[in-house]
């Protein structure tokens, strides 16, 4: 979250600029977005994009998919899992998904900043005031930037749409096994799981 600066030699009025400053800019730099990483926004060519505000179910689906993909990945020494607070550079484009799992191999070397390569596999929990639109377009930024597997977990439905690119995705029912394919190797979980 970025804060207001004021250092004991400047003056009171000269402090640097806040979030609620930055947020009312219809522009800012990538440059300035990846210093600051701006809580509740996602970076999209120049323009801040504010965040749903996340309900008890959108954090119950979480929780459901973090628990058994965290173990899987963990006991399998797969890589690392990461939450909605960490950020991805996809491009001109910074993002924060839901759930995000990158590969031993692939984990940057610096980790105390948000990521510079795409995830491996990016989750995202389709929230009542996102737009269907929106949410694929996210989805083909992921696979543009090089992500192979992209789940869209959508509550009312109780269906997962597996992206693989932009002409092979799948959509999985309540009945259905959700699986990591060969990107989270071994990984299986009924959907009906995400929604319990």
């Amino acid at each position: 979250m970025l804060h207001s600066q004021t250092g004991e030699g400047q003056a009171q009025g000269t402090a640097t600029t806040t979030i609620q400053e930055m947020a009312t800019h219809d522009t800012i730099t990538l440059e300035a977005f990846l210093e600051n990483d701006l809580e509740g926004y996602e970076y999209v060519k120049g323009e801040l994009v504010s965040m749903s505000p996340l309900s008890m179910e959108h954090g119950e689906i979480s929780i459901n998919i973090i628990l058994p993909l965290g173990s899987h990945v963990r006991e399998n020494q797969l890589g690392r899992l990461y939450t909605a607070e960490t950020t991805f550079q996809l491009g001109e484009r910074v993002v924060k998904p839901d759930v995000a799992f990158v590969s031993t191999a692939r984990l940057p070397e610096n980790r105390r900043k948000g990521s510079p390569v795409p995830p491996d596999l990016a989750v995202e929990i389709v929230s009542p005031t996102d737009k269907h639109y929106d949410v694929t377009e996210k989805a083909f930024a992921y696979l543009k930037a090089g992500t192979p597997l992209v789940w869209v977990i959508e509550p009312i439905a109780k269906t997962v749409m597996v992206y693989r690119s932009e002409t092979d995705f799948t959509l999985l029912t309540y009945l259905d096994t959700l699986t990591g394919e060969d990107v989270v190797e071994g990984f299986v979980c009924p959907v009906a799981q995400l929604f319990e």
